[in-house]
């Protein structure tokens, strides 16, 4: 596929919101084109800068809607999609009520998001997992990889385990620095997550969050150590599942693990 070029010549990338505008019109498309538009009518990219990828979705059968916190950009997009205007939302995805704009309504993410947040957006996509059926994007290579990851893995961990519980969790393709500007210092990689059909757990999902954030925080422990502050049976503590570390477990067998721990917990407060 030629290459297309983005022109970037109004906007200047701002480090502290570390922006890293994408250049490349073909990779924007690819981006926009993961989404199959299934289940949800709106779509909103999370910090569009000048548009590349926006021009994309707003070519899909889905009314987009963007949100940015950059007053530049904000000011970009209005003078250069002008339809777009009335629903562009210049606010904080992090601290945003999407109920505002979305009701109870289903809508998918999509977005080359700011490394420093990526993390934190993909929490908040968890939190709001009854409403975000579709989510595809652009993180840091590693950060991608990780959400990706299965059991065994390196870089498997809370990450892996929260969003894969939730939904099936796709690498695409891996994005060179160069066609950025700046371009960052590592490759980026960009994902696609669908939300399973059956996405609620047959567990107590709070201490499900728990137990796997407990259990990673001490990665090389077993479980039996990591998890010393549940303050957990020794009848319990014997099950040859605690003598494992975190990253042998998959979803499946921290769901069982947080059962076994909210049986053992049911009298007491957890």
């Amino acid at each position: 596929m030629t290459k297309k070029k983005h022109n970037p010549h109004q906007v200047k990338a701002k480090k502290f919101l570390g922006q890293h505008f994408l250049e490349d019109e073909s990779i924007a498309e690819q981006i926009a084109d993961a989404l199959s538009l299934e289940g949800y009518k709106k779509v909103l990219e999370i910090g569009p800068g000048m548009g590349v990828l926006t021009k994309y979705l707003l070519k899909k059968p889905v009314t987009t809607y963007v949100i940015e916190i950059d007053t530049e950009s904000v000011e970009y997009l209005k003078n250069n999609y002008l339809n777009l205007a009335p629903r562009i939302l210049e606010k904080d995805f992090l601290k945003y009520d999407v109920s505002e704009t979305f009701g109870d309504e289903p809508f998918a993410i999509s977005g080359n998001f700011p490394y420093n947040i990526s993390t934190q957006i993909v929490f908040k996509t968890l939190e709001l997992r009854d409403q975000i059926p579709e989510f595809s994007g652009m993180f840091q290579k590693e950060v991608a990889q990780r959400i990706c990851s299965k059991e065994g893995s390196k870089v498997y961990g809370i990450l892996s385990v929260l969003t894969q519980a939730f939904y099936n969790a796709e690498y695409l393709f891996t994005v060179p620095p160069t066609v950025f500007n700046p371009p960052p210092k590592v490759d980026s990689g960009v994902l696609k997550l669908t939300r399973k059909k059956n996405y609620s757990l047959p567990c107590n999902e709070k201490l499900f969050f728990r137990v796997v954030k407990q259990a990673f925080q001490q990665r090389r422990k077993t479980l039996r150590n990591s998890l010393k502050t549940f303050e957990l049976s020794d009848n319990l503590k014997a099950n040859v599942i605690f003598g494992k570390r975190p990253e042998q477990l998959d979803v499946q067998a921290f769901i069982e693990l947080t059962t076994l721990i909210e049986n053992d917990t049911k009298n007491e407060s957890i």
